[in-house]
């Protein structure tokens, strides 16, 4: 940067295009006739009642004995100012990236340093409970747009010294700021080093959302039908996983935050889990391992045994399924993905629409199309009843809806083609795939494959506190990959 602040503002206003949210506010002090300073703000950023009472106010109500360039710039800085948050910046990339952060940046002629001052007072959302992580037992607390915010909600809960937040830029244009989060002695430093290291060879031009991140932060950097990062917009869902050793990003402008590495059993944990009892806490995730089942396989294996496998039914069964299919004109897998489609369609114009529209949506979609269409012989009701029954068991684990999507066409089609025994073999396929699937050496499927006895206690029913309580929870490293023991 220039010494001459006049200099400073012809090139902050070639930079910025002459933006109209960009202001500049020059003034001189009082007894130095020949010292100018000047404060650059982006609009609706900062707080301008603070910004007055803690930078503009004190400077020009100060006695400054002739003091002019680099001593007035120190005597300013150490003096003067009455902010908490007082940075140096050294260029003109740093002095836009702070203003448009909320900060007031002072400049004074004479220097080519200048002061970023924390004045931030940007609206956001205030903290409600996040729509998508209902919960009936725990906080009501959920994660908003605004980074500083989630940090405060995470702090709030862990007040520990160890609990770090490491901040970088991502995007080139975007400069959208990331906050790293991690317990210090519980996540391992190669982990923490290797995310740090994919956020900054991340070559985004722009971040506008978590999932952005997504495939720069997988180990095979492919779209894989499964993930190992997590998500969520619960502060204490967070903080549970910080204790186990994970690690948390943080996104300024989403709610929604990023843990990785995320095991495939978490996606059927809730924090009703951990607040309900033990034995009801099991039959209640047994029942999501269920519904989960039913979901993918329901439609696929409908189809298999109606087309390959008949003997299998009871013979008034048959005789009631076959005369469905007779009085239909469409054969039973172009049926059965006629309804998963119309199913999508009807689900995805209730999500987006508003609340009122939505609701009308699935009872028009339910009702009507679906009880007209059997009525009028397009589609059969046993084929409605299963594609019904799966879709409503997708609903049971939200977390895992897009891989429950994709896997039932999957097996709808296999089913159709190469009956019960093509879905074992596709099923096995996708097991070994899931298997072998890790995340920054935390095998995906852990504790079931590699298989851990202790960590049992915690995946298909729920120990007591007590049992849980008597094992910390660390990463132990497995020849081969590591995995997590609670």
């Amino acid at each position: 940067m220039y010494k001459n602040l006049r200099e400073n503002i012809i090139e902050l206003k070639r930079l910025t295009g002459n933006s109209a949210d960009f202001t500049i506010r020059t003034f001189r002090l009082n007894n130095i006739m020949k010292s100018e300073c000047a404060v650059f703000t982006t609009e609706g950023m900062c707080n301008k009642e603070t910004l007055a009472i803690s930078v503009i106010n004190p400077i020009l109500h100060c006695e400054y004995n002739e003091k002019i360039g680099k001593e007035l710039f120190k005597y300013i800085f150490d003096y003067v100012l009455s902010a908490s948050e007082i940075l140096v910046v050294n260029s003109f990339e740093e002095v836009l990236s702070f203003s448009m952060s909320g900060f007031a940046v002072l400049a004074v002629d004479g220097c080519s340093k200048m002061l970023a001052i924390g004045v931030q007072g940007f609206s956001f959302r205030s903290v409600s409970e996040p729509e998508s992580e209902v919960v009936q037992r725990g906080s009501r607390e959920g994660f908003t747009e605004a980074l500083r915010i989630n940090m405060t909600l995470i702090r709030r809960r862990m007040k520990s010294p160890n609990l770090v937040f490491d901040s970088l830029s991502v995007g080139t244009t975007s400069n959208t700021q990331v906050a790293l989060c991690y317990i210090k002695g519980k996540a391992t430093e190669s982990s923490v080093d290797e995310i740090r290291n994919r956020l900054n060879s991340c070559d985004l031009k722009t971040l506008l959302g978590s999932g952005y991140l997504v495939p720069y932060l997988e180990d095979s950097g492919k779209n894989e039908v499964f993930t190992g990062v997590g998500i969520t917009e619960r502060p204490d869902t967070l903080c549970g996983k910080l204790l186990e050793g994970r690690i948390g990003i943080l996104i300024d402008g989403t709610p929604s935050v990023l843990i990785i590495p995320h095991l495939f059993v978490e996606n059927f944990q809730s924090v009703d889990d951990y607040s309900n009892r033990p034995y009801f806490a099991s039959i209640i995730r047994l029942l999501k391992y269920f519904s989960y089942l039913l979901s993918v396989f329901v439609p696929g294996i409908y189809i298999a045994f109606v087309k390959f496998h008949t003997d299998y039914f009871p013979e008034q069964l048959y005789k009631n399924i076959e005369k469905s299919i007779s009085d239909t004109p469409l054969p039973l897998i172009l049926e059965i993905l006629m309804i998963d489609f119309l199913y999508e369609i009807m689900r995805e114009a209730g999500l987006r629409l508003p609340k009122a529209l939505g609701h009308a949506v699935s009872i028009v979609g339910a009702l009507v199309i679906g009880d007209c269409a059997v009525s009028a012989g397009i589609i059969g009701a046993p084929s409605l009843i299963s594609v019904a029954i799966a879709a409503i068991c997708s609903y049971v684990v939200p977390d895992l809806y897009p891989q429950i999507t994709v896997l039932r066409l999957t097996f709808i089609v296999v089913g159709g083609v190469l009956g019960v025994w093509g879905i074992v073999l596709s099923s096995t396929i996708i097991i070994i795939f899931m298997c072998s699937k890790s995340t920054l050496g935390v095998a995906y499927m852990s504790p079931l494959s590699p298989f851990s006895g202790k960590s049992m206690r915690d995946v298909f029913v729920r120990m007591g506190w007590k049992r849980l309580s008597q094992y910390t929870a660390n990463v132990q490293k497995l020849k081969g990959g590591s995995m997590y023991e609670k």
